[in-house]
């Protein structure tokens, strides 16, 4: 039978994958559905920067290429492209070769920058290196991902969306098997799936155990694995302050960064009820490195549990108060945005303490409810005014009113549920004239409930 379509152009007979087409087909940032909410790409640019560049991390060529793509993502193409490229060179230097699987990503990544920046010949010539690479590298199994993009993949979504930590540690546990001397893969793989718990779960599935003390043989150089072992072996009741004590001195000889472990073991402090242990700690490592922003966020957060603490009953000193005021207006002055947002409500809180109604508490309130803030962020301000309102100035009419507005932005938070439980307590009072209200809106909630 005479086949007519053998003679005609590729295009009349069927039509050859477009560039966008195969642009999301590519496994890279830009096609992982990652959450572009403003205050999510600041917060995940400052991690990344808190992470630090020191010699030997071997996640430093993911760190680069995921900074390449929030830059983008935050309008700056030159930045975007600057990071990119260290990315590759990254890569190269650390693998000590030109080529192979570990660049599919970052390929991947520069293929969309310059076609979102309409150089499609570019664009093009990124997408010929992704084939060659998945042609001269393929996946020991059949029908899956490389290991070396499961990683990455795995290891953005761990970092960048905290709600997708579970999906992670799939993605690690996939690259795992199929190349399981990947030490820095298993042990990523351990702190994701114990980070998505929060820490709140102190009778772990007995395989996270194995999982841990097997990372932990195979990387003890990580402090920052073995703070969380002891911290989980704390809520578990046991007696770490020895061992506490000798991995606080590894951290603090360490090169500054959130990999190090410190922000862990202040939380292990805490746990201890040692609160002034861990101002301690972060005011020495603040002395070794006195203008790093990550350890003043610390040492100010330290400073917040001592003031905050139901365990200290004793005023605390002005000195103690003037220290922690200070050191939360140079975390404000060094971060931007969201975590901004947290300190700003921690100082006004810390101003609200220092005597009954500071005019400077009540400002920043002010301020900050003239914002155009995201939900999340909104519902966060309303619910800690209302506390504000009902805590220092005795206003319980006004507060009920900023629960109210709480619990109207749509969306479920810690903040919301506060709100409303606040709210529910407030409508039992027997005779106070604002209770059927209360019940009424509650219901109206019932009815209404937020997707």
């Amino acid at each position: 039978m005479f086949d007519i379509f053998k003679y005609l152009p590729f295009s009349a007979a069927q039509d050859p994958p477009t560039l966008e087409s195969r642009l999301k087909d590519l496994e890279c940032h830009f096609t992982w559905g990652l959450d572009l909410s403003h205050s999510s790409l600041i917060r995940s640019r400052d991690m990344l920067d808190d992470i630090g560049t020191e010699e030997g991390n071997l996640w430093l060529g993911h760190i680069y290429n995921l900074q390449g793509f929030i830059w983008y993502q935050l309008g700056d193409k030159e930045e975007a492209r600057r990071f990119l490229r260290k990315a590759t060179g990254t890569f190269r230097q650390l693998k000590n070769t030109d080529e192979g699987p570990w660049l599919v990503v970052n390929f991947g990544n520069l293929a969309w920058l310059h076609h979102l920046q309409v150089e499609d010949e570019q664009s093009q010539g990124y997408l010929s290196k992704v084939d060659a690479l998945l042609r001269e590298h393929p996946s020991p199994c059949k029908d899956k991902l490389h290991p070396e993009i499961c990683a990455e993949k795995a290891w953005t979504l761990m970092k960048f969306d905290k709600d997708k930590r579970r999906k992670a540690a799939r993605y690690f546990q996939r690259a795992v098997e199929m190349q399981p001397d990947m030490v820095h893969w298993r042990t990523s793989r351990v702190i994701g799936r114990v980070s998505a718990q929060k820490y709140s779960n102190t009778d772990l599935h007995q395989g996270i155990w194995e999982e841990m003390r097997e990372a932990r043989e195979l990387d003890p150089d990580d402090t920052y694995l073995a703070a969380m072992e002891l911290l989980i072996r704390a809520k578990r009741g046991e007696q770490v302050k020895e061992e506490v004590r000798e991995l606080e001195e590894k951290i603090v000889l360490k090169p500054v960064s959130s990999y190090s472990g410190i922000n862990v073991l202040l939380n292990l402090y805490r746990q201890l009820g040692d609160i002034d242990q861990a101002i301690d700690l972060a005011e020495r490592a603040l002395k070794n490195h006195p203008d790093n922003r990550y350890l003043k966020e610390c040492a100010a957060l330290c400073y917040s549990w001592r003031i905050f603490s139901f365990r200290h009953s004793r005023p605390n000193p002005s000195d103690l108060m003037e220290r922690a005021i200070s050191l939360h207006e140079q975390a404000i002055a060094l971060y931007p945005d969201r975590r901004s947002l947290r300190k700003k409500l921690d100082l006004a809180d810390i101003c609200a303490k220092i005597s009954r109604d500071p005019p400077r508490a009540y400002q920043i309130y002010q301020e900050l409810l003239t914002l155009d803030l995201e939900p999340a962020d909104k519902q966060l301000v309303y619910n800690c005014y209302a506390n504000y309102l009902h805590l220092n100035r005795q206003e319980p009419n006004k507060s009920i009113d900023y629960h109210m507005k709480t619990v109207e932005v749509p969306l479920e938070s810690s903040s919301r549920q506060n709100s409303i439980r606040e709210l529910r307590k407030i409508s039992k009072r027997r005779g106070f004239w604002r209770s059927e209200e209360i019940q009424k809106f509650l219901e109206t909630l019932q009815e209404d409930q937020p997707e």
